[in-house]
């Protein structure tokens, strides 16, 4: 398979549904351990070290329920830096496209939860941030080939 096409099946309904079993199944074990469980994902550079994981609560946009989602994180100073990169899907994940309308976010890294406020990075921030996230975890490159959209970078910053 060509390096920029999209893997086969990966948004099919059954794949959609293992991927949420198992994120849910992520969460549950990231909260009972503090994230010594869940708390890293495979090895994610040449540097040969895991990528941590931190858990992010959303509001829905629709029905303002929170949602949690285990993601990839930059640390960033006091921020916390997340990409919406789906594995490079056509469209943006559900959970950036919730901080669009309410950026009030819920960060969890190990034992702290912080509230904090998202927002999508500028042009300038990205351009910075993309390199440092690549050699964190060089598959954002290869998601950012296949996808035909800009894979959004969000900072989440402390609130006041």
């Amino acid at each position: 398979m060509p390096e920029t096409a999209k893997p086969k099946g990966i948004d099919s309904p059954r794949a959609i549904k293992i991927i949420k079993i198992m994120s849910r199944v992520n969460i549950r074990l990231y909260r009972l351990t503090n994230g010594r469980i869940g708390g890293t994902w495979r090895v994610g550079s040449a540097l040969r070290k895991p990528v941590p994981v931190c858990l992010v609560t959303v509001k829905g946009r629709k029905t303002g329920n929170p949602h949690t989602i285990p993601l990839l994180y930059l640390p960033d100073g006091d921020r916390v830096i997340i990409v919406a990169s789906q594995g490079g899907l056509p469209k943006n994940p559900i959970w950036y496209l919730n901080i669009l309308t309410n950026p009030d976010v819920t960060i969890e890294v190990r034992k702290t939860t912080r509230t904090m406020r998202a927002r999508v990075a500028t042009p300038e921030e990205r351009a910075a941030l993309w390199p440092r996230l690549v050699a964190q975890y060089a598959d954002f490159d290869t998601y950012q080939a296949r996808a035909d959209r800009e894979i959004p970078v969000v900072i989440c910053e402390p609130t006041p």
